[in-house]
């Protein structure tokens, strides 16, 4: 007996289909951190959830030859994210330990290319790492960015329009905080539903 239709995604979704839905917004609490004083207590509250979203958004170049490091980590949970300005405090060892544990889920998409940014500020070896680009075939689903990924999974779509912004601007906007907190936290979306949902067979 073959399951209802319903629990399976579509494989596909092209860009009109996308930007007909609605928008995906974080509405939890976002919290800036940059002093390297708050780092600590800020990733003992991650450390207390098994799984968490996670991104990271550069400085764009619009030069060529040019180019600049990782400015922002998003580490997100259901009802909180926070933004570690890394342009500003260093990537100290509590958040080194949280990147390196096993027994947390770390969610997001493309994660290889965010790990290899981040490894230019420091060495440290990943644990507990999970990439939605991989694990989303499982469910036939054969879309790799995050935004037609939460088109098809979670019938929502995740902005994009403050992708090209300045991540190293002195204050980051609304906006930008917005746009960066729901990035990180649509991935751990994105995760919970696929593991509420029956693989394809």
């Amino acid at each position: 007996m073959s399951r209802p239709q319903s629990t399976y995604f579509i494989p596909k979704i092209d860009n009109e289909q996308t930007a007909a839905l609605p928008a995906l917004e974080f509405r939890g609490e976002i919290r800036i951190i940059d002093r390297e004083e708050q780092i600590e207590e800020a990733c003992r509250y991650l450390n207390a959830h098994p799984a968490i979203g996670f991104d990271t958004e550069t400085r764009p170049s619009f030069k060529a030859g040019v180019s600049y490091r990782v400015s922002l980590l998003q580490l997100s949970t259901e009802e909180r994210c926070y933004l570690f300005r890394l342009n500003k405090t260093p990537l100290t060892k509590p958040i080194l330990r949280l990147l390196e544990n096993p027994a947390i889920k770390k969610i997001g998409a493309d994660v290889a290319g965010d790990l290899r940014s981040l490894r230019q500020l420091r060495h440290f070896r990943d644990g507990g790492f999970i990439d939605l680009q991989t694990i989303a075939q499982e469910w036939g689903i054969e879309e790799k960015s995050l935004r037609k990924l939460s088109a098809i999974v979670l019938g929502k779509r995740v902005s994009k329009a403050q992708r090209l912004s300045n991540w190293e601007s002195a204050t980051l906007t609304d906006k930008q905080q917005l746009y960066a907190a729901t990035d990180a936290w649509a991935s751990l979306r994105i995760y919970e539903k696929l593991m509420q949902t029956p693989k394809n067979k």
